[in-house]
């Protein structure tokens, strides 16, 4: 699977959490949970702990403070996850469990990364399990390292824009732009070019992230419906639709990269309003007779037989 998709069953962990508060501190997700980790191993992994579940969770303290960071499938990404933190929260000379490579240009560019987002962000990235796409975007748009440069194996990031292949594209239905907040995508370009992963097939879905031609990310659940038999991009597509100001009949294109991390693009091409044109309006009492588009007056005459309800004033 690319990098592009996040499984849903890891992208649950966000909501099931409680939200960051304001001041970025709060207690465990729950008490009973806490408590059932007491009987199990501890990890080998500073700053995670076992979950009930056979999941692993990461936090860090903060002024005394736990601050949860998220549910993970393996011990090594809980911890991954608590290192990040810590570079973010306590700096470069952190106490971390695997050791950064601060001369590496790779490195640099995380410190970066990682300096440019406030704590806040840092932790909503990681319970949501999207830093690595955001440090990738953020890399993306940096260009190529000195390391990169110097393999040859530079991805050449600065041409990343023009490296796309066009996968389909879906002019959209009024349904589609309603309130329903979800695109339903063809079955063939679905099981074609959209991944296929467990949690789509079971109807649980999966995040898949998409860049427009602005470098903006759009994040959407893909997910099947059994009841419909339709493949659809479900949660974001409606501010999508907003901030595109989509109408039925638009196109909106998809794209994938050629290059080896096989990144999705979403672009909308709205059409454009319908053209008005201003006219002559003729009033006869008040009531409109005549309407006619600019241009069109000249030859057009009106004879005009009174009623007998119409006032006839003689001149005196």
């Amino acid at each position: 699977m690319d990098a592009s998709s996040i499984d849903e069953s890891t992208a649950s962990d966000s909501t099931s959490i409680s939200p960051v508060t304001p001041l970025l501190f709060h207690s465990s997700p729950s008490a009973t949970a806490e408590a059932e980790s007491r009987k199990l191993p501890s990890s080998r992994f500073k700053g995670v702990v076992p979950q009930p579940n056979g999941r692993w969770g990461a936090q860090i303290y903060e002024k005394h403070q736990r601050v949860w960071l998220g549910t993970f499938n393996e011990e090594q990404d809980a911890a991954k996850a608590y290192d990040i933190a810590a570079l973010r929260f306590r700096g470069r000379d952190a106490v971390t469990n695997f050791k950064p490579l601060h001369h590496d240009d790779h490195a640099a560019v995380e410190a970066d990364f990682l300096n440019s987002h406030s704590k806040l962000e840092i932790v909503d990235m990681l319970r949501k399990h999207t830093y690595n796409d955001e440090l990738q975007q953020s890399k993306r748009q940096r260009g190529p390292t000195t390391a990169d440069s110097a393999s040859g194996t530079s991805p050449n990031y600065s041409l990343w824009d023009s490296k796309r292949e066009v996968l389909f594209e879906k002019t959209v239905t009024p349904s589609d732009v309603g309130k329903l907040n979800r695109l339903v995508i063809p079955k063939q370009h679905a099981e074609k070019n959209f991944p296929m992963g467990e949690g789509v097939v079971l109807g649980k879905g999966m995040l898949l992230n998409f860049e427009d031609m602005g470098g903006k990310v759009w994040r959407f659940r893909y997910s099947y419906w059994n009841s419909s038999q339709s493949y659809v991009l479900t949660k974001g597509w409606s501010r999508f639709v907003k901030d595109n100001t989509l109408r039925a009949g638009d196109v909106v294109r998809f794209l994938r990269s050629t290059g080896p991390d096989k990144q999705l693009y979403i672009h909308a091409n709205p059409t454009p309003g319908p053209a008005i044109n201003p006219v002559h309006v003729v009033k006869l009492f008040g009531v409109n007779i005549l309407q006619l588009p600019v241009g069109k007056t000249e030859g057009v005459f009106l004879e005009l037989q009174p009623t007998k309800k119409q006032r006839i004033i003689k001149p005196l």
